[in-house]
């Protein structure tokens, strides 16, 4: 069971990473999680809600991650652009020493 477990996660997880692929996935996580056929229907009151919960965790945790890589890489381009046009346009003044 566990297997089985690990491998939709890895299979969610890569999924989502494929931007060609991503709003299709979320779109039917949606549609699972608002359709009345499910593994375990929402009829029975707890054991209905607990897939729900899973798959509703997983997709927010996957696109949350999306969300952070996505602000880190934009921080980093910023401050890469920032160094380098520092580096283009500074002005260095050193104070000459006569050698002797």
């Amino acid at each position: 069971m566990n297997n089985i477990v690990q491998s939709f996660y890895n299979w969610y997880r890569n999924t989502i990473r494929n931007p060609k692929y991503r709003w299709w996935l979320i779109l039917g996580t949606f549609l699972y999680l608002f359709s009345p056929i499910d593994l375990a229907p929402d009829i029975f009151p707890v054991l209905g809600w607990i897939d729900d919960a899973v798959v509703m965790t997983l997709l927010v945790s996957e696109v949350s991650q999306l969300l952070v890589d996505q602000v880190k890489l934009r921080q980093t381009q910023n401050s890469d652009q920032a160094s380098s046009a520092k580096k283009e346009g500074e002005t260095v003044d050193v104070d000459a020493v006569p050698l002797k």
